[in-house]
């Protein structure tokens, strides 16, 4: 009997210095960052942005772009990989607060399947036009919308996404009908609404600040309380008429749930660091988002929150997916 208790203890001692030892030599391989949309669009901008300075710091990423399901399909990837630390992904508002509610039967719980890692930045959405449009103002879009109730359609990325549920908040302040055209990623609608086929595109600013500059794209509103730095020209909605209309998407980092605590607390930190240098804040302030590093227990909160009030406006939309 005593002979079994000693072989427990150092069986014990041994799988605790086994530990520790694979806690300081992590990350010992790549690391899979998964981007839950299509390569081009504003989330894998960042993505790669932040992996790209991140890397300086001892990490190999490999960015996995896998699009589908309004980003469940890469999320759910993610919640079912080992809790090693080898594979996160780069959630965002739409698939980590707004699908709770919006689909009947997610893959994947967000508070229970995964590991906040850090918050990495935000931004607002804005409101395009064709360069050629003869839609100048938020004002003209009403006013058109008024006069032909449903003629006037609007692209996104896709349905119960952060600009699908704004933009459907900004009908319901306005008193206007527009009609939805839900694409599957960023670049169709895109070239739909320089060629005509759509009349408005909303998006994240980093999705779209590239068209806007090359002047194929006319940004006739953002959805942020302030203007954007990268768009200073350019009014808010709560400006143009809708007092207190605000809404901005958020992305972060993300892991399965029950990543070893040395684990998340290095990346967490290395995250924030890198966060940190001016040469990231600017690549991604000239994407037009802002820079948002976290506490674990912070993005955590963030989450938990945004899924109460996402679910409302959810609800209050009567938005539903299968």
């Amino acid at each position: 009997m005593r002979l079994s208790r000693r072989s427990t203890l150092a069986f014990a001692v041994a799988c605790t210095l086994a530990s520790s030892a694979f806690a300081q030599a992590w990350p010992a391989k790549p690391i899979r960052l998964i981007v839950p949309f299509p390569a081009g669009g504003g989330t894998d901008i960042i993505a790669r942005e932040v992996a790209s300075k991140v890397t300086t710091l001892g990490y190999t990423f490999i960015v996995d772009n896998r699009p589908g399901s309004g980003g469940n399909l890469g999320v759910d990837a993610a919640a079912k990989s080992p809790a090693d630390g080898y594979t996160i992904v780069l959630g965002q508002t739409s698939n980590l607060a707004i699908n709770p509610t919006l689909y009947s039967k997610l893959p994947y719980d967000p508070v229970k399947d995964l590991t906040p890692v850090s918050m990495v930045a935000s931004a607002p959405l804005v409101i395009v036009v064709a360069a050629d449009s003869p839609l100048k103002t938020l004002a003209d879009v009403v006013a058109a919308s008024r006069a032909n109730p449903g003629v006037l359609n609007y692209a996104t990325s896709g349905n119960g996404t952060v600009a699908h549920l704004a933009t459907e908040s900004f009908q319901k302040a306005a008193n206007v009908k527009l009609t939805h055209v839900p694409y599957k990623g960023a670049a169709q609608g895109a070239t739909d609404l320089i060629g005509g086929q759509v009349q408005l595109y909303v998006s994240s600013i980093p999705t779209l600040i590239g068209h806007i500059k090359n002047g194929k794209m006319r940004a006739i509103a953002v959805t942020s309380a302030k203007r954007a730095d990268d768009l200073p020209q350019v009014p808010t909605i709560a400006e143009s008429g809708y007092k207190g209309f605000e809404a901005v998407t958020w992305f972060g980092i993300v892991g399965p749930a029950n990543l070893p605590r040395d684990i998340l607390a290095k990346l967490n930190a290395d995250i924030n660091k890198a966060l940190l240098t001016p040469d990231l804040q600017k690549k991604l302030g000239d994407q037009g988002a802002d820079v948002a590093g976290s506490t674990p227990e912070q993005f955590s909160k963030l989450i938990r929150d945004d899924i109460g009030r996402w679910g409302r406006i959810v609800k209050e939309s009567g938005a539903k997916v299968d």
